[in-house]
């Protein structure tokens, strides 16, 4: 009898307390006072910013991996190999942005439903649309996120957020820019097997 009351002991310690519920630690937003030497209301107009550039890279980040999916034609390995690429790097942005929001005490958006409420950039259809308007839908997406980051990186610099602003033109103005360039040499008029 003993021993099996030590081993009902101890396998309700190794079962998972599942199911649980309990309220938001905090809401979305609040702000929490981190000690990083940072004012509240910069703090604050950098959470509002960088969470709109989030939802903005997230929505990109994933017409990037849909257009790998989809991607068709003479040019289909070329870019579907970019796309993932660029999709990956998108990534490493979506994950720096929400730790970036959660280090100023924010909170980041996480889930679709969230992200599509907040994106600026137009939603595409569910299906396959053909290579050129695939990559014009990359480049207006590049140029909604470059467009506010620019204004926001300047925001950051303004209200003395030196690791926002960092954050915004070294690696959210950079990786797109570069990214730009990548996509928009797929839509230069140039013959594929014969020259002019």
């Amino acid at each position: 009898m003993r021993k099996s009351r030590k081993t009902a002991g101890t396998l309700d310690r190794a079962r998972p307390l599942d199911h649980q519920k309990a309220h938001e630690i905090q809401a979305f937003n609040q702000l929490i006072r981190m000690p990083i030497a940072l004012s509240e209301s910069a703090a604050r107009q950098s959470v509002t910013n960088l969470n709109q550039v989030l939802a903005d890279i997230i929505t990109l980040r994933d017409l990037y991996k849909k257009h790998h999916w989809q991607v068709a034609g003479p040019t289909f390995y070329q870019l579907h190999l970019l796309f993932d690429k660029h999709y990956g790097e998108q990534n490493e942005l979506v994950d720096a942005l929400a730790e970036r929001i959660q280090s100023l005490g924010g909170i980041s958006l996480a889930m679709a439903a969230d992200v599509a409420e907040t994106t600026m950039i137009p939603r595409p259809p569910r299906g396959r649309e053909e290579v050129p308007v695939q990559i014009s839908r990359l480049l207006h997406a590049h140029e909604v996120v470059l467009k506010e980051a620019r204004t926001m990186a300047r925001q950051a610099a303004e209200s003395g957020d030196d690791g926002t602003n960092d954050l915004l033109v070294s690696d959210v103005i950079r990786t797109s820019e570069k990214q730009v360039w990548f996509v928009a040499e797929h839509l230069v008029d140039v013959p594929l097997v014969k020259a002019d």
